[in-house]
């Protein structure tokens, strides 16, 4: 397997992305784990239409997504684990979009999402590599 060089600006805007979605997973997660039914519900309405359970499970994906994008290439402990976790995201995202899909929602902000994720899983498919 050869081993890719990539630009130092490509390095950085995988990063500054792998920042970004990582900040909004863990945000996100924070909301479904911590937030009342009531408040949460407000904010999107399908987490007041489904259990509490899926509620709190889809957080935790949130939050594992998120540690993942960030921590192993940060602490340079298993980088390949981004690859990973980018790659859960993607599937996470697919997920949601079908199931947004069959409420009639829209599913934008999953696709620009999953297609963040995929272009970081691609980014990252040989290792990450530590900050430079």
């Amino acid at each position: 397997m050869a081993i890719r060089k990539f630009s130092k600006g490509l390095h950085i805007a995988l990063w500054l992305t792998q920042v970004l979605l990582s900040v909004t997973l863990v945000w996100a997660a924070w909301m479904k784990l911590f937030q009342p039914a009531e408040a949460l519900s407000a904010m999107w309405p399908w987490t007041g239409q489904v259990p509490r359970l899926v509620v709190k499970l889809t957080g935790i994906a949130d939050l594992l997504g998120g540690i993942g994008l960030v921590l192993p290439a940060l602490t340079n402990i298993r980088p390949a684990l981004t690859f990973v976790a980018a790659a859960g995201v993607v599937l996470l995202m697919a997920c949601a979009m079908v199931f947004h899909l069959s409420r009639g929602e829209s599913p934008v902000f999953n696709i620009v999402f999953g297609a963040l994720a995929a272009w970081v899983a691609w980014g990252r498919q040989e290792g990450a590599a530590s900050l430079c």
